[in-house]
Formats: C-alpha cells, structure tokens, sequence
C-alpha cells in the first residue's frame, strides 16, 4: 500500500470532530490538504462547500452508484487510488472512501490503521482484507454496545452477535478481542453473579447453577463460583426469606412448615437446609414439633 503526506492519527481524529460540529450536510468531504493543516479551523463555509460538491455529484447520475459501492463491483486486476475520503453524518465514525466511481464505507479506525487518505493506492486483494476488517470491526461494535448496558457472557455476547447476523468466524473473532480486552470473563461473570443472588437476591445454590448454566457458563466455572459463597452466607439468606414467610403464614404448625419449607425449596435451597431453617424457626417461636420432618432435594 502507498500513501503521499500521510497525516498521524491525531490529525484523522481532530479533522473528524472540526467536520462533525460544522458541517451542515450528511458527508463531508475531506480530502482537500486544507482539511488537515491542523495549525487552521475549518470554517462552516467550507464544510458546506465540500458536502455540497459530494452532493452535486452524487445527485448526477450515478457518479457513485449503489451497485458500484460493494468490493464485488471492483476491478480484480491493477491499483485503485482514492480520489476522496468523505466524513458520514450517520452514522457515527464511519467515512466513504471512494476510487473513481467506486466507493467503500469504512469505520474510522479501520480507516487510521491502514492508512486510507486520498492519493493512496490498494489492491483489489487489500481492499477485501479491510472490508473484512471493518466487518470485524462492525461486529466489536455491537458486541460493546451490548456490554454497555450489563455485564454478559461469552454465551449471551456470541448470541447476540448471532442475532444481528454476523458469522461464526466473525464473532469468535470479536470474543476473542473481548476476552484479551478483559470485557468479558466468564469466571469473574459467575463469580459476582452467584454472589449477589445469594446475598441480596434471596436465591438458592441450586437455582443459582441452573441460571449459569442458562447463561452458558462452563460447569467448572459455576462450581467454582458456587465455592466461593459460603455456607453460612446461603443458610443466612434462606432464614431470612422463611422467616418472613414463616409469619405471614396461618394455619397449624405443619401446614406453615408446608408452605414455608416449599417455598424455601422453589427459591432453589437445599432440602438439608430447608430443614435446618425450619428448625431454627421452631425453636425461635418456642414451638415444638412432633415431626422433625426432612426435605428432599
């Protein structure tokens, strides 16, 4: 690949935002050498005049037309030189590089990394590895956007990616990068996971690894984080939830032993541990039960 005057990386970035708070249209074109002496601003006339030139000639006819903006419409033999690099409104980060009449939209720091400024010239065969690049870079995207909103797992991120139909190569690539990145772990996901359903959700070990498993969290991992909670944490959550319910049921002694040992159990408690709470309870109220009764798992 060739590039004349190439300018750093500081330049690409502090062009795109002068042209994203000044121009009037959806792209700007930035090109012209002007646009990146970083010792001027640019001027909102000038932001206006290069879109309106993109526009002028885009409304004629097809200097760019639609068919031609695909790698398939390029031309497999001899270099292709960038003519001009334009800024998109929409949407964000992403610039059309266009060859003559032929045209790709690319994400900005897939634009940095290989170098793409007018004058440059790329191979068919280059400019199919950028477009798969910037495939990836698309697919990162998403996967951030994702992640965004809530930790996930490796599972629920691949899913995701799935859903927005990206391929299988593309999102193992993706998880790759995330778990490099370290934004997403699955260990440390099934770690404060198990934690915070178990101290402040009011949820068993047994419910807890039937979530994980759902999540797509390796067993190893779930028994790993289930290890980390202990005993005492669980036997204090379940005590707490029988108790509330313990006093809120009517009826004979069994039947409140009934209701609150089945719901301990539908919150996903052991049966061992069911009994332990009940029996705290009992001795709590000062009753005495005949039947020392024992729940199974």
């Amino acid at each position: 690949m060739k590039g004349n005057g190439e300018p750093s990386e500081r330049d690409y970035r502090d062009a795109r935002s002068r042209g994203g708070s000044e121009r009037a249209q959806d792209v700007v074109d930035i090109s012209d050498e002007d646009f990146w002496d970083t010792g001027r601003a640019l001027s909102t006339n000038k932001a206006r005049k290069h879109s309106d030139t993109f526009n002028d000639s885009s409304s004629d006819s097809s200097s760019i037309q639609e068919s031609a903006k695909g790698i398939d419409a390029f031309p497999a033999d001899g270099e292709l030189i960038i003519t001009s690099v334009s800024l998109l409104k929409r949407p964000k980060h992403r610039y059309r590089i266009s060859f003559g009449t032929y045209a790709l939209e690319i994400h900005e720091d897939v634009m940095i990394k290989y170098r793409m400024m007018k004058g440059s010239g790329f191979t068919r065969e280059e400019l199919e590895e950028i477009v798969l690049a910037d495939e990836r870079q698309r697919a990162y995207t998403d996967a951030l956007t994702a992640l965004s909103r809530k930790m996930r797992t490796s599972y629920e991120i691949g899913m995701r990616l799935e859903e927005k139909g990206w391929g299988k190569d593309i999102a193992e690539e993706v998880l790759r990068r995330l778990r490099e990145e370290k934004l997403i772990d699955d260990a440390v996901y099934a770690q404060e996971w198990a934690q915070q359903r178990v101290s402040s959700r009011g949820k068993g070990k047994m419910w807890v690894r039937h979530e994980l498993r759902q999540k797509g969290v390796e067993k190893p991992l779930i028994e790993e984080a289930l290890g980390m909670v202990s005993e005492e944490e669980e036997r204090n959550s379940a005590h707490e939830l029988a108790l509330k319910k313990w006093r809120s049921s009517t009826g004979e002694l069994q039947d409140r032993k009934r209701k609150t040992g089945a719901f301990l159990m539908r919150r996903g408690y052991s049966g061992s541990l069911v009994s332990r709470v009940l029996r705290n309870i009992i001795e709590q109220e000062g009753l005495n039960s005949a039947d020392d009764e024992e729940w199974e798992e």
